[in-house]
């Protein structure tokens, strides 16, 4: 089959799937327009352990992604590609017996490309369709996944224990489900609304699944032959796209530092006010790192608008992971002032105004001229003010500034009528500093969400982001996905 009729097929598959439910007002569960799934329908209490099956739902999803990457000019480093994928996944989730419940999800997604064309070590976007390091060791184009599998508790008033495989949606860590495995974690996590007017969520994360792995893996180790003989041992661990290069398994092993640290996360929502709101999170990686982000945003109301003006500040503290990888998470420390040390702060600034239709965010963010910004469990220090689509704008003496515009911001999942993102980014990059993402560009990008309006359960969603860069060369990227949820 070529690749490009595969999400033409997946498309009329999931039309028939649609039609035959047509009567179905609303699914059982929505997606917004960032990957996050909310369920509609949900379990109840069961009275007996068997009704902890009976009375428990399952939730269904088929799904197809398409990725085309075009560069300005190609040359050994630069490569325009295709990749697809189609793919499916089934969540149940069970009753509550006596507050106890429990949840798997299992995943798959096979992926279609021209590997003689487009070699997988190229693949930019896309590369999270397939497990890269599966492929090169065992040439296979796809994944099937247990992404959640966990046991919960809600016995206590106003907390929920979970322990196991899971989805961990706070500041640093999140599913960012926009390819076709979310990105998981093995934990206990706790959430609590105990304290009025306040939410509060802490975990403590043994291991991470990232979206293009079959395996877990390290939440912050950077594979290499020191702890897999296979090839492409650098896929074998945490190989996000801003990982920290240095931190590899025989670094940490030399420095004495653990390659198995967990990662603790905690946020807490407060809103004293109606009109003010508070954000505050961290993380611990215990020998190596740890970030503090407070964060505060206060509406005021006027006729038919809102004005919000908000604040964001991160600090970052070496715990003794600079001494092991440096400043960069490139591992390339030239133009650092101290490229020994992870020691680093960020101030971010934004003005939203707000409509009923529509949403204006005048947004800026400064990392100052000490280390870059380490997070790669796929939260984004810089989302909701300067972050588009496949751009880390986190790196050591970095200013962005970006205006975006946004229509039916507020729909929560049900897109009948489109939500629409437009927005443009300036990157002011350290032209002194070296490696990817250290290049002045302006990044101009475009999404649309829709679901069918006969068929609320079919979601489309384009997106495409153009990098003009400055001293380097443009690129193109664009996205195309269908997704029936059933």
């Amino acid at each position: 089959m070529k690749p490009y009729l595969v999400p033409i097929a997946a498309l009329f598959c999931l039309l028939s799937a649609a039609e035959a439910d047509e009567g179905r007002q609303l699914p059982k569960a929505l997606l917004k327009s960032n990957g996050q799934l909310c369920y509609c329908e949900k379990p109840g209490r069961a009275e007996t352990l068997g009704e902890l099956f009976s009375q428990g739902k399952f939730y269904g999803r088929l799904r197809s992604n398409s990725f085309l990457y075009r560069w300005e000019k190609e040359d050994s480093l630069h490569d325009d590609h295709f990749i697809t994928a189609v793919g499916a996944s089934l969540v149940f989730d069970s009753a509550r017996y006596e507050g106890f419940g429990f949840r798997l999800g299992l995943y798959g997604s096979r992926a279609f490309f021209d590997a003689q064309r487009d070699p997988v070590a190229r693949l930019k976007g896309g590369k999270d369709l397939l497990s890269r390091y599966d492929y090169v060791n065992t040439g296979s184009r796809s994944m099937g996944v247990a992404a959640q599998a966990y046991v919960s508790y809600s016995g206590i008033d106003d907390t929920r224990l979970i322990v196991g495989r899971q989805l961990v949606e706070t500041f640093y860590t999140r599913s960012n489900d926009t390819k076709m495995i979310p990105n998981s974690f093995d934990g206990v996590t706790v959430h609590t609304t105990a304290w009025s007017g306040m939410k509060a969520t802490v975990a403590y994360l043994a291991k991470q699944k990232l979206r293009d792995h079959t395996k877990t893996h390290p939440v912050l180790m950077y594979g290499d032959a020191g702890c897999d003989t296979h090839l492409f041992p650098q896929w074998s661990g945490n190989d996000d796209s801003v990982m920290h290069r240095g931190l590899t398994c025989s670094a940490l092993k030399a420095a004495g530092k653990p390659t198995d640290a967990p990662l603790i996360v905690g946020d807490i929502e407060s809103e004293p006010t109606e009109a003010l709101k508070l954000n505050a999170a961290f993380y611990l990686v215990p020998e190596l790192i740890s970030q503090a982000m407070g964060e505060l945003n206060y509406t005021f109301r006027f006729d038919g608008f809102s004005l919000i003006p908000g604040l964001r500040y991160i600090w970052q503290f070496d715990n003794g992971a600079g001494e092991v990888g440096g400043a960069s998470y490139t591992a390339d420390t030239s133009g650092y002032k101290n490229p020994n040390s992870l020691e680093s702060r960020m101030i971010a600034a934004r003005l939203v105004a707000k409509t009923s239709l529509y949403r204006f965010n005048f947004g800026y963010s400064q990392v100052f001229d000490e280390a870059d910004l380490i997070t790669p469990w796929r939260g984004f220090p810089t989302s909701g003010y300067t972050r588009s689509m496949g751009i880390y704008n986190w790196r050591a003496n970095t200013k962005s500034y970006r205006f975006e515009i946004v229509r039916n911001a507020d729909e929560g999942g049900l897109y009948t009528d489109p939500f629409v993102q437009l927005s443009i980014l300036y990157i002011d990059a350290d032209d002194e500093k070296s490696g990817y993402h250290m290049s002045d560009e302006v990044y101009y990008y475009a999404g649309i969400v829709q679901n069918f309006r006969k068929f609320p359960m079919l979601q489309w969603r384009l997106r495409a982001g153009y990098a003009d860069v400055f001293d380097g060369v443009d690129s193109l990227d664009g996205r195309f996905e269908i997704n029936c949820l059933f």
